[in-house]
């Protein structure tokens, strides 16, 4: 455990310091891991993540099988055939999908299939049933068809002892075709982390409500719940709660008892009533509070035991840029994901230039118009609009005062197609 540091109280005092970006992340990383597994039905693992890998224990498909509809024939007696002197077989009987079959196809003799039926014995090929014509009990075959043709042979699909999926894998639907088809009724996955979003805020009233006064609508919690969820995580919402010292306390004291992690919007700054940061020293452990960041550096980080507790701004975009940088790798590293930011990056030319201070990160929201980035804004922490116009974010590093026009620059998308 990192030794716990003296508590400054920066209300109306301002930051002593702020701590790197990259020292955070490196906290988190010493800190934070993968939360235990549990046991599931299969069929309803769609997105949850694979806790070990998984292992074949019989083939896919068991058994040889026809992969057309036809006759199961021995496919050297077909060669030389053709429209003009088709080979005459005697049938011997029929094979269909799901059933036993007794039957053995000896010389000259052939056995109707249907897809999926098993190969009978004798037999090494399926003519395809356009290649036929039947006459009674004889059926002539027009078209060679060589040995193992339009047969599905056992564990072609899946061999015995095969790994089939690996620890880590985010389960698709497909997925979960697979492991029925092996047989699987209980599959190990991570538990997903229980994330609680404790809003505070005198000005805030609950989400949905239109803005009274000098009193605003909550837009965090429904921005930090959609998060939660596309990291894999189940948000809990708490509040919005008023700047009261003893409220707030009693929040985070009860949600410690059930969340994997807090989250705290709101009250994390350096005003008279941001009571986050000492109620987490007095509780547990401030290990962060204020990174060299812009637009979130009141930002902080603390623990209540082995619980992460990410103290986030109430800005909204302020909010936006902590939870991408230091919320989301927990949320995600909790839940056995790759803590690497979900959005897809693309090299782009700067239309302009993008101008920063060195000793911080910046998190500029841009647009991308005919290929070149245009850059939004830097500032403006409450302006939630500028990242529903913008079509992602590009981060300055803190040794660098921008980009120049033409530059090239890597945008993290918010949206994943396009």
């Amino acid at each position: 455990m990192e030794p716990a540091r003296p508590f400054h109280d920066p209300r109306m005092r301002g930051f002593r310091s702020r701590t790197s970006v990259e020292a955070v992340l490196a906290l988190i990383d010493r800190r934070v891991g993968r939360l235990s597994l549990e046991s599931i039905d299969p069929r309803s693992a769609a997105g949850r993540v694979m806790a070990s890998e998984v292992v074949a224990e019989a083939p896919v498909p068991a058994f040889d099988r026809a992969a057309m509809d036809g006759y199961a024939v021995r496919g050297e007696e077909t060669l030389g055939a053709d429209s003009y002197s088709p080979i005459p077989f005697t049938i011997v009987g029929r094979v269909r999908p799901g059933a036993v079959s007794t039957i053995r196809v000896g010389p000259g003799e052939a056995a109707e299939i249907a897809t999926g039926a098993p190969l009978p014995a004798g037999a090494d090929t399926v003519v395809r049933v356009e290649a036929t014509e039947v006459d009674g009990r004889i059926v002539r075959v027009s078209e060679p068809t060589p040995p193992g043709r339009h047969v599905g042979r056992e564990g072609e699909d899946i061999a015995r002892g095969a790994v089939v999926l690996s620890a880590g894998r985010v389960l698709r639907p497909q997925d979960l075709g697979l492991l029925s088809s092996i047989g699987l009724d209980r599959v190990e996955v991570v538990r997903r982390p229980v994330v609680a979003i404790i809003v505070t805020g005198d000005e805030l009233q609950p989400a949905g409500i239109r803005p009274d006064g000098s009193r605003i609508a909550d837009a965090n919690s429904p921005m930090l719940a959609a998060l939660a969820c596309r990291d894999g995580g189940i948000p809990a919402v708490i509040g919005p709660l008023p700047d009261d010292r003893e409220a707030i306390r009693s929040a985070i004291v009860d949600a410690a008892r059930s969340a994997d992690v807090l989250l705290i919007s709101g009250g994390s700054s350096t005003g008279p009533e941001d009571h986050a940061p000492g109620l987490i020293a007095e509780l547990g452990e401030l290990a962060v509070h204020g990174v060299a960041i812009r637009p979130a550096s009141p930002a902080g980080l603390g623990f209540l035991g082995p619980i992460p507790v990410v103290l986030l701004p109430g800005n909204p975009v302020s909010c936006l840029c902590a939870y991408d940088f230091f919320a989301g790798p927990i949320v995600r590293r909790l839940g056995g994901r790759p803590p690497g930011w979900p959005y897809r990056p693309r090299v782009l030319p700067l239309a302009r230039k993008l101008a920063s201070v060195v000793g911080r990160v910046d998190y500029a929201r841009v647009s991308v118009v005919d290929g070149r980035v245009e850059p939004l804004a830097i500032s403006g922490a409450s302006i939630l609009s500028s990242t529903t116009r913008a079509d992602g974010f590009v981060v300055i590093p803190a040794d660098l005062e921008g980009h120049p026009e033409g530059a090239s620059v890597t945008v993290w998308h918010y949206d994943q197609d396009g």
